[in-house]
């Protein structure tokens, strides 16, 4: 067996749910999380801090964040879109935040409603406010691609890294590819460029959508350029609805598959992990994907 299996987070229970219609009780999202938990999964994003407005689906945060607690050996982290959301959820005793900013400008304005130098300025609010013992993982969205402007250019990436990175270094740091537009050697080489830039770095994490068929490849692409995270999402649910066209994340039962196959020890149950899985396609509304549900039951 292989060493170094890299991290997996399952982000089903905030991004696989986010742009589901209607509203999925909390009891279930607990027993979500719980079954996850249970399968094996250890680190989970389990809902976000938002606006109830923009993300109605997730404006029981507070009762799920509770539960998630209570989890003998869970990791919950959770997402917030600016400094505002982000203050709520220190004052709620959240350890481990998520903070996303879009590299896309276009992309910033639709989710956010700012520049991505303006969510810059809230980022270094909330570094500030968080003191050292929070810690913070930096998602950049549209890494990649961005649903309105296509392409994103490298550079753009590495500028923004520019100014982020020096607010506080010790953070974990994730590429976006939102649209899964994203190929495979664009995924390996913006992951070897900012990893060269950013050696103070110390975890990089990769997050794909599987739109055309290849989150799972641009995962692999990103461990292979020194990525040590992966999210996914169990039954490949999601689609975020701030870029339209995308669709699901990679499947979180497609990632596991693939390091065991490969060698590696993930901790993962498959078969208690494709129950999750079966259980989260059949959500009303949802929008799954993933190929190993299908191809060896569960």
């Amino acid at each position: 067996m292989r060493d170094s299996c890299p991290d997996l987070v399952d982000v089903g229970p905030r991004d696989g749910l986010q742009g589901i219609g209607p509203f999925v009780p909390t009891t279930q999202k607990i027993a979500m999380i719980e079954g996850l938990a249970a399968a094996g999964l250890r680190r989970i994003e389990i809902g976000s801090f938002a606006s109830p407005r923009a993300l109605p689906q997730l404006a029981d945060i507070r009762e799920v964040l509770a539960a998630a607690r209570a989890i003998p050996g869970l990791d919950p982290q959770v997402l917030v879109p600016n400094e505002k959301y982000g203050l709520l959820a220190l004052e709620a005793g959240v350890d481990f935040v998520a903070f996303v900013i879009s590299v896309s400008a276009a992309h910033s304005r639709s989710n956010v409603r700012c520049t991505p130098e303006e969510a810059a300025e809230e980022y270094a609010g909330l570094i500030a406010a968080a003191g050292p013992d929070t810690r913070i993982r930096l998602n950049l969205a549209t890494a990649f691609d961005c649903p309105f402007d296509g392409r994103v250019p490298q550079a753009a990436v590495l500028a923004l890294l520019d100014r982020l990175v020096p607010l506080r270094p010790d953070v974990e740091i994730c590429l976006c590819d939102t649209t899964g537009r994203g190929v495979p050697d664009q995924v390996e080489a913006l992951f070897r460029a900012a990893i060269a830039r950013f050696p103070q770095v110390a975890n990089w994490g990769v997050h794909t959508h599987d739109t055309y068929g290849l989150g799972l490849a641009n995962a692999w692409a990103a461990v292979g350029a020194g990525a040590s995270v992966i999210d996914s999402a169990v039954g490949g649910l999601g689609g975020c609805p701030f870029a339209p066209g995308a669709t699901g994340n990679v499947a979180t039962e497609d990632v596991v598959w693939m390091l065991e196959r490969m060698g590696y020890r993930t901790g993962v149950d498959l078969g208690q992990l494709l129950q999750c899985a079966h259980a989260a396609a059949a959500l009303d509304g949802a929008c799954s994907g993933g190929r190993v549900r299908n191809a060896i039951g569960g």
